[in-house]
């Protein structure tokens, strides 16, 4: 591999952190170790040096973070079984100027030469003359000093930006994936979460091991024998009193829930530790972890919390990855800069109130990405579930995040940047709407910094990224700053998040309402008025071009893949406003109205076509798949559809288009699927035994007992509401039995 070159200028912060890690007397024993050995474990230094592990740990995190070692690929394993990393010097070279000057290429191939013998050891650092400099090179790094944080804080307020911890909260809810694939237990096949990558699990409020069911609902943890069916009980229940759950993953005999925890304050301005509060109360991201191989009586094993709020989470084999947003109390005057940072505990039973939460990390232990506007922060942490002892990795960011993606190996983190501002990035010249994406590697359990890039406009959820072959796929939705019109892009991003290639301004005034990519291909859908799918060819990475679109009625809110030629589109059906009211309005739109299925078939990929559709009830009628695939349960070898609905029907004739129906059912829609024979409705099913619920509703139907989750356990199919598990046969969905709580 060729040498890299790291140029900075004398007041970039890099060199300031640089300088602080050479001052390190451990750290230069490292390099000059790594001089002599090449290639190192942390253990093998650890003997070498007679350091504790732990230590030469904390010192290669700043040695890499500088830029001065690096991580081999290759790597060993213990006799435990465990991953052993090897550690070598960085062939880079650091060129500091005290200048901004670039200096030219010939000037720069007359020094290395003279001075190699003294850039071998360090990886080299160089110092140019002062009439010479380096052009500023943008990237990752952490912060220099306590000052230096504070600092950065200190130039957004002065630019007329206020934040603090009550800031507003980002939340989302959230290539083929396994998309509510069936496991495999010792006694039934079973349907796992609708997920969008093969191996990467998501959270949900409900899982299943193919014997028991874990769920969250009405502030319980409920653990409940599913299987066989004529068995069902409630196990336990443990009562989450003040704990928001948000989801639950299951790794065999642990289980983690985690949600949000408001602590009330100790004290009213006083001190905790060295830090003063000036605010009442915390709201935290909880984590907690149970060993449930006694489903009667679960114990719980550990208890984290972190401040902040919940973006999303993604489960890598055994370990689990969480990512928060924090916002730190800050309007000025900050004398510690640990004031700001995000708060952090965890043991091994739960806590009250503020007792015992301190820092997260150290101020020079946190990353920015530079170009540097500071106003909140971001941590990406991983929790093992079957080692309850394991540390928790944490990388803590200046930043704020919206919507993630997850590959086995990267996590993308994506933030829009409104009208020249970001929070990962500072300002810019223009001010047009970009998403930042900032890219993490992610290893046993670890977590590394792995390159930023942006692109045109903004997301619409999760499904609008993707990683193939070691590209990244991403689409978006952008305005045209002269006309003041949408556009919408496709962008293939290489490894090092560098545009490759573009699609840009498709579907000119439209909004791109779902996205799937599979595999070489990406299928966007836009809508104004009628719903253009687009075919798109990805198999080239510097050249994506549509190969075919099918302009039809209504829009697709969710895309699903039934196999690599056909796709499942769920949505909601239109129709165009009449021209009158259109004039009117002076706006050209559509009128949306009942929920709308439909199978594609993008076999002859220039001219896809709309094989099967079904129309559900009347406007009004609404389902949670629509904004939340979780909700969504799809079996092909079963041909088994299942979709929660609130239908509503308008009784009579229909007077106008905007007319809403009365709502007359909520539950369960349960379809057999081919391709065949489309949508056939196989029956229904309800939570609400009594249907004066439906009479008793106004504009708004709120009931306790919606359908919320379905899911299979051999030929048995459960159904999932805040009040009861039922359980139903698949083959006739006649009812076998129900749990409530």
């Amino acid at each position: 591999m060729a040498d890299k070159f790291i140029l900075m200028d004398l007041d970039d912060d890099r060199s300031k952190h640089l300088a602080g890690v050479l001052q390190n007397k451990t750290c230069k024993k490292i390099l000059d170790f790594l001089a002599d050995e090449k290639e190192a474990s942390e253990n093998d230094i650890a003997q070498a040096l007679s350091v504790p592990i732990n230590t030469v740990e904390y010192n290669l995190k700043k040695l890499i973070s500088a830029g001065l070692v690096e991580k081999v690929k290759n790597f060993f394993w213990s006799v435990k079984g465990k991953k052993i990393k090897m550690y070598k010097l960085a062939k880079k070279h650091i060129i500091i100027s005290p200048k901004k000057s670039k200096p030219s290429a010939n000037l720069l191939r007359g020094i290395l030469p003279v001075a190699a013998v003294i850039l071998i050891l360090l990886g080299a650092v160089l110092f140019l003359p002062s009439d010479q400099t380096i052009v500023y090179e943008e990237g990752f790094h952490r912060f220099g000093s306590d000052q230096e944080l504070l600092d950065a804080f200190e130039k957004v307020k002065s630019d007329n930006r206020y934040f603090g911890r009550d800031g507003a909260v980002m939340e989302t809810i959230s290539s083929i994936g396994s998309p509510s694939a069936a496991g495999s237990s010792k006694s039934a096949d079973y349907s796992d979460t609708n997920i969008q990558v093969a191996g990467v699990d998501e959270a949900d409020i409900i899982k299943t091991d193919g014997e028991f069911i874990y769920a969250v609902a009405e502030g319980k943890l409920i653990i409940m024998k599913a299987y066989p069916s004529d068995e069902a009980e409630i196990l336990s229940t443990i009562n989450l009193d003040k704990f928001d759950a948000r989801g639950l993953f299951i790794e065999e005999d642990r289980l983690m829930v985690f949600g949000g925890m408001g602590y009330n304050s100790l004290f009213d301005g006083g001190e905790v530790g060295s830090l003063y509060r000036h605010y009442p109360a915390i709201y935290a991201f909880s984590v907690r972890l149970y060993d449930i191989s006694d489903r009667e009586n679960p114990e719980l094993l550990r208890a984290v919390d972190f401040e902040g709020n919940y973006i999303s989470s993604r489960k890598i084999g055994a370990d689990t990855y969480f990512v928060i947003n924090s916002y730190p109390d800050y309007s000025g005057g900050n004398s510690d800069c640990l004031e700001l940072v995000p708060q952090y505990r965890e043991g091994e039973e739960l806590l009250a109130d503020e007792e015992e939460f301190e820092p997260i990390a150290a101020c020079t232990d946190i990353g920015y990405v530079a170009p540097l506007k500071a106003n909140n922060f971001i941590t990406i942490a991983s929790i093992s579930m079957t080692d309850e002892d394991a540390d928790v990795e944490k990388e803590v960011v200046v930043g704020s995040g919206q919507n993630i993606y997850a590959s086995l190996e990267n996590m993308y983190i994506a933030q829009t940047k409104w009208g020249g501002y970001s929070s990962f990035a500072g300002p810019e010249e223009d001010y047009e709407e970009k998403t930042i994406i900032t890219k993490f590697n992610l290893d046993d359990g670890e977590i590394e910094f792995d390159g930023i890039g942006e692109v045109r406009g903004h997301i619409l959820n999760q499904f609008s990224m993707d990683e193939h072959e070691g590209n990244f796929r991403i689409a978006t939705t952008s305005r045209d700053s002269e006309i003041g019109d949408s556009r919408n892009n496709v962008y293939v991003l290489d490894e090092d998040l560098e545009v490759v290639g573009e699609l840009e301004d498709m579907a000119p005034g439209e909004k791109i309402y779902s996205v799937r990519f599979m595999g070489g291909r990406g299928y966007v859908v836009t809508f104004k008025k009628v719903d253009p799918l687009f075919v798109i060819d990805l198999s080239s990475p510097e050249n994506p071009e549509i190969l075919g679109k099918l302009k039809i009625p209504g829009y697709s809110d969710y895309l699903h893949p039934y196999d690599e030629n056909h796709i499942i589109g769920i949505g909601k059906d239109t129709v165009e406003a009449d021209e009158d009211l259109k004039d009117s309005r002076n706006l050209d739109f559509a009128w949306y109205q009942g929920v709308k299925m439909a199978i594609f078939d993008v076999s002859d990929v220039e001219n896809p076509v709309e094989m099967h559709k079904v129309v559900i009830g009347d406007r009004g009628t609404d389902s949670p798949a629509l904004h939340d695939h979780k909700a969504f349960l799809f079996d092909r070898e079963k041909d088994l559809l299942v979709l929660p609905i609130t239908l509503a029907e308008i009784k009579g004739e229909k007077s106008k288009d905007n007319q809403y129906g009365e709502f007359v059912f909520q539950g369960a829609y349960v379809y057999d699927l081919t391709l065949e024979g489309g949508f056939d409705l196989s029956g229904k099913i309800s939570h609400y035994d009594d249907e004066s619920v439906y009479e008793k509703s106004g504009y708004y139907f709120r009931g306790n007992s919606d359908i919320k989750r379905s899911l299979y356990i051999d030929d048995v199919l459960y159904t999932f509401s805040n009040t009861r598990l039922q359980m139903n046969g698949l083959d006739d969905l006649d009812r076998i039995g129900f749990l409530e709580w």
